[in-house]
């Protein structure tokens, strides 16, 4: 039986020619550290809490509801953050004991953030 230990990193795919687009946005507009390196096929790499998140350009490409979930220490300052820098929000089901929205990147990749409540 393998034993997970926790999330180690996300591949996000980009459009092709939308690199620098995607490290304005996720660099300078969700604040995340990028990880410097000659990184393969030519990703980005960025550090969210004890995960990585790795983007890299690929053709295609569709709007689809897959996505990455990053639980926040705080989602209601999140929230705020995001919608301070105009970025839209969208909301899903309820799940029971947690608090969650979602949001899209400049690409169409689905976010989702969420916050754990007693």
């Amino acid at each position: 039986m393998i034993q997970f230990k926790r999330l180690d990193h996300i591949l996000v795919c980009i459009p092709e020619g939308t690199t620098a687009q995607a490290r304005h946005f996720y660099g300078s507009q969700l604040e995340l550290e990028e990880i410097p390196g000659n990184h393969p096929a030519g990703a980005i790499w960025f550090q969210m809490g004890d995960i990585q998140l790795h983007l890299r350009e690929e053709a295609g490409g569709n709007y689809s509801k897959r996505h990455p979930a990053f639980e926040v220490v705080d989602l209601q300052s999140a929230k705020q953050e995001l919608e301070s820098k105009g970025i839209t929000l969208e909301y899903s089901s309820e799940i029971d004991g947690r608090d969650r929205f979602f949001f899209r990147d400049p690409f169409d990749n689905r976010i989702e953030l969420l916050e754990f409540c007693p």
